[in-house]
């Protein structure tokens, strides 16, 4: 009995409370606690906002192609006249039959309440209008994922009921009623991770809001009280009987006919399921990696928001349109090629990102590995760093020596420069940016015995020569050879560690990723022009605002003469050197070909006047030798960067530029 005259109490005040802060006549049941109830009402701000809703984003490739749709909460919102009357009608029929009756608070309700659980001696009937209902699921849609915030926003307190009733009462100010219920109809979670009618009329038939037919209405109407309870998929039976109940309801009130009625009671639930078609893991054409990408731009880059908490609700926010620079031809060519290469289950992977030179647009991306959580699978995108979601990298062999040749040349260094380039030599002593001097004991040794010199820089670059490019590497200044780095992107290593300063640099020690080997290649390309990589072109939001967007950062970071000559040296590469397999047959092309230590990673890094492409194969678990490896349903003899990773960039870029006008690269003699 004490329980229950709290219970009473509480219903009395709330009936109190609503009545005084209405300027009526008090029910005065509550005495002193209506009173102070009363103060705490009016002291409320009166200021209420709905927040724009959660709903999906969707992501296209250049061509104006979905690559994924992608959201925090599975919501298309749509307005009146795209929602079918009969949902209305079910909705208010079954929720709040007076809702175009009264006002933000139904008075009757709140005495009816009272008498019908003083009578069944609980809380057997709440007074909530849907202006009130919308109210707290606009709180419950604010607390997104935090559970202590969504039950806070739930509890059957005095408190969370006044400042509900409040709000309503603004709002009825400000709303039509069909307003109303339309933002309810948008905002209510109606189970299977359905968010709103519109996904909840795909999620269960398959078909728009505004198609809905009477058993279907009355159906998402009933599921609005338990989208648990009455989930006609889980419970059937349940929900058929929910169903019936807001039919009868519909007939009591005279919106449809009990002919009408008894005729749709008759009939089955009849579902048309469509699952959730969510995330980039939905991608097609290996375009998983590339989604993850634009998100990860979209939650971190300062241009979607100050802080990392506004960035992250834009994106939890959705609606957003996001057009990205993916070209969808480029990106077929480039799975085709990755997959057919090295399958998805070789204990090797591969991985390879194109870009446009100039631009600094991502025109392609993708591995060997699908896009996903199963076996054979991954969600680490091998292109990128580990902070955009990526690993840790990988050590990039001799595709690092064109970025020395760069220094060496912007430093005063000709091409003739001759070494004598002996098989083995010791590392000579150089000094980091600090000035310290950096020692490494024993020997820096060529790929062959026979691979001996002098060698002047073109020759050397074109068969890979170590003790060439190390002794151009003293010359040079360690310390510019970082600084050239830096200019072409290069500031650290993929996991986030600072560059290693050491001799072997030139021997590409340090780990990085294909984007940013291609990035800092299409410098070369572009005659020295430097773009940062970027994947978005635009966005707009639900609203229809275009929001900006990171645009390329493109700089000059060396001479024409140098980027022309070091393309020289690597359209030599692909003619008559190690990159023979990898050059393109009916276009100009060069690149640069690397093979780590004991065959761990190849890579091919190359371009042509249109576009610039690295390629890595690489054991990414653990990496070992990927001699006598099966790749490709081929056994590796021995693995190297022209003859593993070159086929993978020379069919990917083939397709990629197939039916083009072929382009000259710009070549210089080398003096």
């Amino acid at each position: 009995m004490i329980r229950l005259a709290v219970q009473l109490v509480g219903i009395s005040t709330v009936a109190g409370v609503v009545t005084a802060g209405l300027a009526l006549p008090a029910i005065g049941s509550a005495g002193l606690g209506a009173k102070e109830a009363v103060s705490g009402f009016n002291s409320l701000p009166s200021d209420f906002t709905a927040p724009p809703l959660s709903q999906a984003s969707t992501v296209y490739d250049a061509d104006g192609g979905v690559i994924a749709t992608v959201y925090n909460r599975d919501r298309t919102v749509v307005p009146s006249d795209q929602i079918s009357p009969l949902m209305k009608s079910a909705l208010v029929d079954i929720e709040d039959n007076r809702f175009y009756e009264h006002g933000a608070i139904d008075l009757k309700g709140v005495l009816r309440a009272i008498n019908k659980n003083a009578a069944s001696g609980g809380v057997s009937q709440g007074a909530s209008t849907l202006t009130q209902q919308y109210v707290k699921n606009v709180f419950v849609d604010e607390a997104g994922d935090d559970q202590q915030a969504v039950l806070a926003a739930q509890a059957q307190t005095i408190g969370r009921k006044l400042k509900e009733m409040k709000y309503a009462i603004k709002l009825e100010e400000t709303l039509t009623k069909d307003q109303i219920l339309t933002n309810y109809l948008n905002i209510t979670f109606m189970g299977e991770q359905a968010y709103g009618v519109e996904a909840a009329s795909q999620r269960y038939f398959s078909v728009h809001a505004k198609d809905l037919s009477l058993p279907q209405a009355a159906l998402l109407a009933g599921i609005v009280q338990s989208p648990t309870g009455y989930d006609p998929i889980v419970n059937p039976k349940q929900s058929k009987e929910r169903r019936d109940t807001v039919l009868r309801k519909m007939a009591q009130y005279g919106t449809i006919t009990q002919a009408q009625a008894d005729q749709a009671i008759a009939s089955p639930i009849t579902l048309n399921v469509s699952r959730p078609q969510q995330g980039c893991i939905t991608a097609a054409q290996g375009e998983g990696f590339f989604c993850d990408y634009v998100k990860k731009v979209v939650t971190t880059d300062p241009a979607f928001g100050a802080s990392s908490a506004d960035r992250q609700a834009l994106w939890k926010r959705g609606g957003l349109q996001i057009h990205t620079t993916l070209d969808p031809k480029a990106q077929q060519a480039l799975q085709q090629s990755v997959s057919t290469h090295v399958y998805a289950s070789d204990k090797a992977a591969t991985a390879m990102s194109v870009v446009q030179p100039g631009t600094g647009k991502i025109i392609a991306m993708g591995q060997s590995r699908p896009y996903g959580v199963n076996d054979n699978q991954t969600t680490i995108n091998l292109n990128v760093t580990k902070a955009m979601g990526g690993g840790l990298g990988f050590p990039t062999g001799s595709t690092f020596k064109p970025i020395v040749a760069a220094a060496a040349l912007e430093n005063g260094i000709t091409p003739s420069q001759s070494y004598p380039s002996p098989y083995s030599m010791p590392w000579p002593d150089m000094k980091s940016c600090s000035g310290t001097r950096v020692h490494t004991s024993g020997d820096v040794h060529n790929d062959s015995t026979s691979l001996v010199g002098p060698f002047t820089m073109g020759p050397a670059m074109a068969q890979s020569v170590n003790t060439y490019f190390v002794s151009l590497e003293g010359d040079a200044g360690l310390c510019n050879v970082v600084q050239m780095a830096n200019k072409l992107g290069i500031s650290q290593q993929a996991g986030g560690d600072t560059l290693q300063q050491v001799q072997s640099m030139t021997l590409g020690s340090n780990a990085l990723t294909p984007l940013e080997m291609a990035s800092a290649y299409a410098a070369f390309a572009a005659h020295g022009t430097y773009c940062t990589p970027t994947a978005i072109s635009s966005v707009t939001t639900a609203d229809g605002k275009s929001l900006s967007v990171p645009a390329p950062d493109c700089r000059p970071v060396m001479s024409t003469g140098t980027a022309d000559s070091i393309t020289t040296m690597l359209k030599g590469v692909v003619q008559d050197g190690t990159g023979a397999q990898a050059g393109l047959s009916d276009r100009d092309s060069a690149g640069k070909t690397g093979t780590t230590n004991a065959g761990r990673q190849v890579w091919f890094v190359g371009y042509t006047p249109e576009l610039s492409a690295a390629t890595v194969v690489s054991d990414v678990a653990a990496p070992t030798s990927l001699d006598g490896q099966s790749i490709g349903g081929h056994t590796v003899d021995q693995a190297f960067g022209g003859t593993l990773a070159g086929p993978i960039w020379r069919d990917a870029m083939s397709g990629a530029l197939d039916g083009t006008s072929p382009q000259s690269l710009t070549t210089v003699p080398l003096q």
